[in-house]
């Protein structure tokens, strides 16, 4: 029997079907060179997961089962762990970057300060204009000194294993001839500053000369590490003495030769606690480099407090004192320096008349030099010294208020010792020598503070440029022109009167302050009163009244 309509129908619905199926399942092939090879296997694309039963590639078993949930504990160790890592490589990051910015910091400090001893020191291109050191062109206007050589030597570093003093009135040339050391060297190894009474304004300067920051630069607070610049300026100036010394250990090994460090102007520093403190610190860094050849420091004063104070200490000082140019230096310079500026021969009785008025001193003869008439300028110089010592320490007569006696103390002093320089002077066979010029008169040290009657007040003269202390202890005026002045003021009529009414005055005033008054009250009536002495020593004193 054929099948029926419906039995066919069905039978090919489900062949339909399944053909279907099977091509939607099945991978495509073809034959011939077309397809050389066979392609990989292409999962169809879907943003939605696949149910269990769904139809696709791989069949129910390519997608396996989801995880079980963890457990709170399980996360919050995860979360506990992941924190700690971060942590700690952060942790170690910043410690690392700290750690090498600290190093390069001090390695690069180092660095600097061995640069700032390299050839070319910016103190010799600025003294050039404004000390007129000589450049090579220029060496015929240089005045060469005795003591040049000796600078000679220690600047160049052949004379090591001591530190210096360098002691001179001002304006006789120290600053000039350590300058002029070190150009003939270039600075090579050299650094210098002047000082200042101010302890952080000597730091700054300091840190300039040795192109030091004092850690002021420093950022390491960015990396947790305290900066070591909280500190005084004392401790700062202690700091860069150590890091000198390290940079001096490895400049002795390349050039066997010390650094030298020059202190200009060092009785500028003040001669209280923290003055005595900066130079003890200093002196000690100076013996302590000195015996290993390190360092060679020098020290340029012009008051002879520096001494005194270095002198407590120091084993390995030399001392050396630097003057007024003798008569026939003075006369040749003063000739250059003419010469220099307006191209003109001075006769030598004119050198000799500037000699006799001002001196052997270097700033004077300059000061002349440039003036179009020398010997007005001469007297000017006079005048201006004496008006400065006038001021500083004139005298006020019996007629004075007992509120200035302090201040008349000194001045009255200082005038004593004017008028005993003058007495000596004519009291010596020789004040002028045809060689050496002026011989000043001078005094002791201790002989001065007798003749004073005070000790105390000398020093202070000494720091006011009256009078002048040399390396020897030896009193004397500050310069010729001052010496002229003082003659010129006790010269004066009634000036020994003067100041005789003044000392008895001081005196008056003192002795009042000495004595005590007893006034006696309450005497009506004829009282009075019985003093009297007992035998033990004791004074008794009884009222009588009157009679009324």
């Amino acid at each position: 029997m054929l099948p029926t309509r419906g039995g066919r129908i069905g039978s090919f619905r489900a062949s339909a079907s399944y053909s279907c199926c099977r091509r939607l399942n099945a991978t495509p092939r073809r034959a011939g060179p077309l397809w050389p090879f066979q392609p990989p296997r292409q999962h169809p694309f879907s943003t939605s997961k696949p149910m269990k039963n769904q139809i696709g590639p791989g069949g129910p078993e390519a997608y396996p089962r989801e995880e079980a949930k963890q457990s709170l504990l399980s996360k919050m160790g995860e979360a506990a762990a992941t924190t700690l890592a971060s942590v700690l490589v952060l942790g170690i990051g910043f410690a690392g970057a700290g750690y090498a910015y600290h190093k390069s910091y001090k390695y690069l400090q180092l660095k600097k300060i061995e640069n700032a001893f390299e050839p070319g020191d910016p103190v010799l291109v600025l003294a050039s204009v404004g000390k007129d050191i000589p450049a090579p062109p220029n060496s015929q206007h240089w005045i060469m000194r005795e003591e040049q050589a000796k600078i000679d030597k220690i600047i160049d570093g052949h004379d090591k294993g001591h530190y210096h003093l360098i002691m001179g009135e001002k304006g006789c040339g120290k600053s000039s001839m350590l300058l002029e050391a070190m150009r003939k060297i270039d600075g090579d190894g050299c650094a210098m500053f002047e000082a200042h009474a101010d302890l952080e304004i000597f730091r700054i300067r300091l840190g300039k000369a040795l192109d030091y920051e004092f850690h002021e630069d420093y950022i390491g607070g960015y990396f947790s590490e305290r900066g070591p610049r909280e500190s005084t300026a004392l401790l700062d100036i202690e700091r860069a003495m150590n890091k000198l010394e390290k940079v001096a250990l490895t400049y002795r090994t390349k050039k066997n030769k010390p650094l030298l460090l020059i202190i200009n102007q060092t009785h500028l520093i003040r001669d209280d606690d923290d003055g005595k403190d900066l130079l003890e610190l200093l002196q000690q860094r100076a013996e302590q480099w000195a015996a290993s050849n390190l360092v060679t420091v020098i020290f340029s004063s012009d008051d002879y407090w520096v001494y005194e104070r270095l002198k407590q200490l120091a084993t390995r000082m030399e001392v050396m004192s630097i003057t007024d140019l003798p008569k026939a230096q003075a006369m040749t310079a003063l000739e250059k320096y003419r010469h220099r500026y307006f191209s003109e021969d001075v006769d030598k009785s004119i050198l000799e008349e500037v000699y006799d008025r001002v001196g052997g001193r270097l700033s004077f003869l300059n000061r002349v030099a440039k003036s179009r008439n020398m010997l007005a300028t001469c007297d000017r110089i006079k005048e201006i010294e004496k008006t400065w010592f006038l001021n500083q320490c004139w005298i006020l007569g019996s007629e004075m208020d007992d509120d200035v006696m302090d201040q008349q103390k000194n001045a009255s002093a200082a005038m004593v010792l004017a008028l005993a320089l003058v007495d000596k002077e004519e009291e010596m066979e020789q004040t002028y020598n045809s060689e050496r010029g002026h011989v000043l008169p001078w005094y002791p040290m201790h002989k001065a503070q007798e003749i004073m009657t005070r000790a105390d007040f000398i020093r202070e003269f000494d720091r006011k440029n009256l009078f002048t202390i040399t390396s020897d202890a030896q009193v004397r005026a500050s310069s010729v022109p001052m010496h002229r002045a003082f003659k010129e003021i006790c010269a004066e009529p009634g000036f020994r009167q003067f100041l005789q009414e003044t000392l008895d005055r001081i005196a008056a005033i003192e002795s009042l302050g000495r004595t005590r008054e007893l006034v006696a009250k309450d005497l009506v009536l004829g009282g009075k009163y019985r003093i009297s002495k007992r035998w033990d020593g004791r004074v008794e004193v009884k009222l009588e009244e009157g009679k009324g």
